[in-house]
Formats: structure tokens, sequence, C-alpha cells
């Protein structure tokens, strides 16, 4: 044990040996090399002597001048890397070069070496200074992996399998490897591409694809799974998590590439498998410098800044270099939350907190005087169905008002864009929410129409993680023991995640010319039955025997399903693959508009003074869509 530590203590001192002990070194190896040369070359012959002398001193002093222009004295090679050895061979390139040049350039010319002195010896010292600097120095760096090991052997350690021998799964095994205090020691990769199988990577072997997931687990091998795909589509990774979950396997994985955004893959950014992974679609390819330009030197507001998608449009406007990020909402916490996340991830950004009604114009139009914004994303609404159903007045002021509001001060004040965030609740509604948010998307876009604004919408399907949504929801009830509530085992809805709701927010405010109504290619909707399933497996609990489900009944203004756009609107891909347009929301003629503005005018009155059957009714008159009768509704 004592010869160990011993050991160990030597390795420790050469880890954190000092450049000015390889500066030592190396002025000793100078002095041996040339004649380890010669000796090979030739005999050592007495003639040689002086040339020896005389090569030695002259070349010493060219290779370390060569060192110190080449920093190699500046390196902590505990750490070094390719880069580091790539600098060392250079250096001796460099130095070879040299010294071949005053060799045969000053020493053979003017009889400092004789003529018989061997001419090869340049050459011959180069390599044997290539090979000396290379072992001393890359000695430290496997004397730290070495000892590395050897703690990673004393402790306990989890065997981890990699899915993915990517750029993203050899950097995972790379960190694991180099930090064995973290407890993981990878052992395999896996790999669904068959040129990989059977192959060596960072000296770990890729044993096949996901069929084997079941057999490592069953055998010990593997004790944690880590999913190291950031582009792999939600297809696949519920795939490999049902697999992992079957034989109880720890599964976690690194973000997808919408949250790792210019971020890199590392072992602090992994963690458990969350929902929003299963539901992962490919990522929307962003045109990057219209992004960019949108916000880049402008000034820009947000409304309802403090909500899930207010906040997470603030964070994406903030890495486009705004010239001024104004937050506008009502809730003052959740605004000054926002202010400080911003402020700690980018201190150089000028923002401004502004609390604010959107249904109060005279303050609306004061802000606007004061900052006058550019560009303008109105996220400011009320969302939840089944509180709007029981509060239609404050349905139709926040979202209806509130919009006309925000887009009349945006118009007097001449922004370059306005974008509203919309919800496919719009379609065909059957809730107060839903056609309150289809007035406001017919407002926005009969103006663009008239006044030739850039004003445009964006409607979004279920966001995942949001304040108030589903998956906050049933995590909640799975905390406290259940039953999962849901409504009914058919209901069907689509999903995106905040950060992919945002991207399509700010790729819509490139492409948008006014008038249109975008929305995202959402695939197929999800059943929540399922995801309440994926969700208790996922916490580690068994359906039915954790964990119940309950089914509840629809609630008021529900829908068994959503849709994505109206019977009579025309839509058509854009140029971004995963982006739809619509065009046509309503005709563009002035008696039409005429007639929308005086029954928004009445609707909203009715908000203001009426009854909530009145409401309701105004509403079904408004939007034809709106199915339900509105009095049975009271």
């Amino acid at each position: 044990m004592s010869r160990k530590l011993g050991s160990d203590g030597f390795a420790h001192k050469m880890i954190h040996l000092r450049n000015r002990y390889f500066l030592l070194l190396d002025l000793a190896l100078l002095a041996i090399l040339p004649a380890l040369a010669l000796a090979l070359r030739d005999d050592l012959r007495p003639e040689f002597l002086f040339s020896l002398a005389v090569y030695t001193l002259v070349g010493g002093i060219l290779w370390l001048g060569v060192f110190f222009y080449m920093r190699l004295y500046s390196v902590y090679w505990q750490y070094a890397g390719i880069d580091e050895m790539v600098r060392v061979v250079s250096a001796v390139g460099l130095g070879a070069l040299l010294n071949l040049g005053v060799f045969f350039i000053v020493l053979r010319p003017l009889g400092l070496v004789s003529d018989n002195f061997p001419r090869s010896i340049p050459l011959l010292t180069a390599l044997l200074v290539l090979a000396a600097l290379l072992c001393a120095r890359g000695s430290v760096r496997w004397l730290d992996r070495r000892l590395r090991a050897q703690r990673a052997h004393d402790a306990p350690q989890e065997r981890v399998v990699i899915y993915g021998a990517g750029e993203a799964g050899t950097l995972i095994a790379r960190e694991l490897f180099a930090n064995p205090q973290l407890g993981m020691r990878p052992v395999a990769f896996l790999d669904d591409d068959p040129h990989k199988c059977h192959m060596t990577i960072q000296r770990l072997p890729v044993l096949g694809g996901r069929a084997c997931i079941e057999q490592l687990a069953r055998d010990g091998y593997a004790d944690r799974l880590i999913i190291a795909m950031p582009t792999a589509a939600g297809k696949t990774l519920r795939e490999i998590t049902a697999r992992c979950l079957e034989v109880n396997l720890r599964v976690q994985t690194v973000p997808g590439m919408t949250e790792l955004l210019n971020g890199k893959v590392t072992v602090n950014k992994l963690r458990d498998l969350a929902i929003e992974d299963l539901l992962r679609r490919e990522p929307i390819v962003n045109d990057q410098t219209a992004m960019l330009a949108l916000a880049r030197d402008k000034c820009v507001l947000v409304t309802g800044a403090g909500g899930s998608i207010g906040g997470e449009l603030c964070r994406q406007v903030a890495q486009c270099a705004p010239a001024q990020l104004i937050l506008l909402g009502h809730g003052e916490n959740s605004i000054f939350m926002q202010m400080h996340a911003l402020r700690a991830a980018f201190p150089e950004l000028s923002c401004a907190a502004v609390i604010a009604d959107v249904r109060d114009a005279p303050r609306m139009r004061q802000i606007f005087a004061e900052y006058q914004p550019q560009l303008v994303f109105h996220a400011a609404a009320h969302k939840h169905v089944p509180l709007m159903e029981n509060n239609p007045h404050d349905a139709v002021t926040n979202n209806v008002l509130g919009t006309r509001v925000t887009l009349e001060a945006a118009h007097t004040h001449n922004v370059e864009a306005f974008v509203m965030i919309s919800t496919d609740k719009a379609v065909n509604p059957e809730s107060v929410m839903g056609a309150t948010k289809r007035v406001a998307e017919l407002y926005v876009h009969a103006r663009a129409l008239e006044t030739g604004g850039r004003y445009l919408a964006v409607r979004f399907g279920n966001v995942l993680g949001s304040r108030g949504s589903v998956v906050p929801l049933f995590r909640q009830q799975i905390a406290n023991g259940g039953p999962v509530q849901v409504t009914h085992p058919d209901v069907q809805r689509f999903f995106m995640t905040i950060p992919e709701a945002v991207q399509l927010t700010l790729q819509a405010a490139t492409l948008g010319r006014g008038g249109e109504i975008f929305t995202l290619d959402m695939g197929e909707p999800v059943k929540i039955v399922d995801l309440a399933r994926d969700l208790i497996q996922l916490s580690g609990y068994q359906v039915g025997r954790d964990i119940e489900i309950e089914f509840i009944g629809l609630r008021p203004g529900e829908k068994m399903t959503e849709e994505l756009f109206t019977a009579d609107e025309l839509y058509e891909r854009t140029a971004r693959a995963k982006i739809f347009v619509a065009r046509n929301g309503v005709k563009p003629l002035p008696a039409q508009n005429a007639a929308l503005y005086a029954a928004m005018d009445a609707l909203i009155e009715t908000a203001q003074r009426g009854t909530a059957q009145e409401v309701r009714a105004q509403l079904a008159r408004l939007v034809p869509e709106f199915k339900r009768d509105a009095m049975a509704r009271a």
C-alpha cells in the first residue's frame, strides 16, 4: 500500500511539473542528443569532437529559440491534447529546417565543422528531439490519465452505455473518462449505423443498435444509458426509452438542438429524459442571417413578456443583439423574474420593464410614444379554456380589445412588423377562448390588408411546459400519488416545445409581408392518455400499479381534436420546410372590414356592460364557426 502511495506521489509530482523543469530537461537533451545521433550514424571519432561541440552549441541555441517562439513553455501539459502535440511537431519541424540551413550554409562553408562530419546529423538529431519532446510531454498526460483511471477503479462507478457514436457521443465519452469523480464509467457505444458496429471509438466498442439494450441491462453490463443524439426525432427517442423502461435501465439524454442553440454538448447538460424529448421532431431549418437582421440594432417590444412564450421570445430576441428590448406585462413578479434572468444571461443588453395592461389604450399609446418600438410581438392573452368559459368578459377584453389596442398603437407609431401569437383553438372554435383568438386573427388580417402593414399571426398547438399546460398538471398529480386525470381516452392534441414555438414566431416575422397566418407542420396529433402514460413511466412508476389514470370527461369548451386551418383558408408551404402559411383568412373588401369592426365594437361593449350570455351570443354572431349554442352554455 505504501509503495502504491509513493508511486502515486511521484506521479502526482510529475503531472504538476512546471515548465522551468521542462526547460532544464530540454537543455540536457539538446546537449546529449547530437552525440547520440553521431553514435547512431558513426563512431565517436576524436576528429569529430570539435565539430560536434560547435554543432551542439549552435543547434541548441536554435532549438531553444524555436521552442520559446512556439510557446512550448506556456503549455499546461497535464491537459495537453492533439493541438499541443501538433505544436510540438511544428516546433521540431521549424527547428530542423533552421538547423539544416545553418549547418549547410554557415557551419560547413566557414569550416566550423569538418568536411567529413556526417551531413545527416541535423536530421537524425531532429528525429531524436521530436521523440524526446513527445515522450516527455506526453508522459505527463499519460500519468494524469493513469491516476484518474486508478481513482475511477477505486471509487464506485456506474457502467454507462452511450447511444450515439457521433460527435456528441464522443464528447460525452471523453468527458466521462476525464472526470471519474462524476461516478460514471463509459463501457460501450450503441449506434444504429451498421458501418460503426464492431468498431472502436474513444477506446470503447460499438456493440450494435437499439436491439442490444435489453440484453445489456439483463446481463448487468449497463447501469445507465445516455442518448447522445441532439437531432434525433421523437419517434426514435420513444422507442429507445421504451426498451430502457422495460428493463428498468435509467436513461438520460442531451438536450435537442433547439435547446442547445449555439451551445456545445457537455456532461453538465445531461438530464433525465423528459416528455418534451419523446415529442421531439426534426429541428426547423432556420435562416440565421434573416433572424439576426430581424432584431439587430432595433427596439423590440414583447407583450406578455412574463409568460412562457413571451419569456422565451425575449431570450431568443436578446441573442439577436437588439438596440433595446421592452418587456411589457401585467404581472409585476413575472416581469421582475424575466428581467433578472435576462440581465444575468445578457449583461450588455439594454432592456426595460414596463408594467401595463394591453387593454389600457392611453397607457399603451404612451408606451409606444416613449420607446418607439420597431418590432412588436404580441403574446399577451388569456389562454385557459375552462377558465375563459366562466369568464367570457375578460376573455373578450384581453384577447380582442387588447389586440386591437396594441395593434392600433403599433400602427400609429409605424412599427416595421407586428406578430400576434394565436392558437389552433381559433380554428372552428368551440370555446370562448378560441373564438376570441379567432376574432383577433380576423382583425390583424383585416388591418394588414387595409393599411399594407406587416401585421401577421402565428398559430401554435399546445405548448409543452408552459404555465397551466397539461404536462405540469400531470407532473403535480403524479407527485401527489395520482390519479392522473385525463378528459377522454380518445382526445388528441398537437404539441410543440416552447423553443420550437418561438423559433416559428421569429421565422414568421422574417417571412411575413402582412396578412398571413403561419403555423408549424406539427406532425401527427398525440393522444393525451399516451402522454399521461409516458409521464408516469418516465417518473419511475407503473400505470395501474403505482399511479392510476382517471377519465373525467370533456370540460366545457374542449374539443376531441384540434385543427390547424379553417375550411376556407388556402394554405401552402413556405420556403421553410416545416412552416405553412394561410393568406386568405378574410376577404379584403372594405365593406366586410367595416362590418367586422362594427361587430367587434359591439362585442367589446357587450363584454364591458353585458351578461355572459350576451357576450357568447355576440361571439357566435361574429365567428360563424363558433358552433355551440351560446345561450345554452351559460
